[in-house]
């Protein structure tokens, strides 16, 4: 189960170096915002299907709710703003890292999905705070779409803490630093 998570982080590691390298545009961080959440989205859609433990369940829940409403308010700013989102390296690497989660994920039960799933969910949410940070934020060029990065952000954090309490209760992460 470590290695998943691994592998996970650093999916998403090379996807914000290859942004951070190479710059990022608005459609593009357009695109990997929309891209992010709908990985937390899915797999938390996931985790409500198959998990048993009603704390694990609640917070897919949460998950779900609030990643599908920064989707929603990014989808009705790109529209405002007349921004096509663009697929770039690093949203088709999260698509891709999501994907290998859920493949992963759909192979486990029990408490053993739930760690796995919670896991995730920690360093997941703590490479998606990195790079709003250090890659999104910076370059975002439209005051809008920045306002909407700072905005979300706090969410991000509370998610991050919410996942870390989980896995603490479950007696940590395998791959904890």
């Amino acid at each position: 189960m470590k290695v998943p998570a691994i592998v996970i982080a650093g999916t998403l590691l090379f996807a914000v170096a290859g942004a951070s390298a190479q710059g990022v545009n608005d459609a593009q961080i357009a695109s990997i915002v929309v891209t992010a959440n709908q990985v937390d989205i899915d797999a938390g859609k996931l985790a409500q299907s198959t998990s048993a433990n009603a704390e694990v369940k609640k917070f897919a829940e949460r998950m779900i709710t609030d990643h599908t409403g920064v989707n929603k308010s990014a989808v009705e700013l790109v529209t405002k703003l007349k921004v096509t989102p663009e697929d770039n390296p690093t949203s088709q690497s999260l698509k891709s890292g999501g994907e290998s989660n859920l493949a992963h994920l759909k192979t486990l039960k029990g408490a053993a999905f739930d760690k796995a799933y919670i896991d995730h969910e920690v360093t997941y949410h703590q490479q998606v705070l990195d790079a709003v940070d250090k890659t999104l934020i910076p370059n975002a060029k439209n005051e809008e779409l920045k306002a909407l990065l700072v905005k979300v952000r706090p969410a991000f954090v509370a998610h991050l803490e919410h996942a870390k309490m989980l896995q603490s209760s479950m007696g940590g992460s395998m791959g904890k630093k």
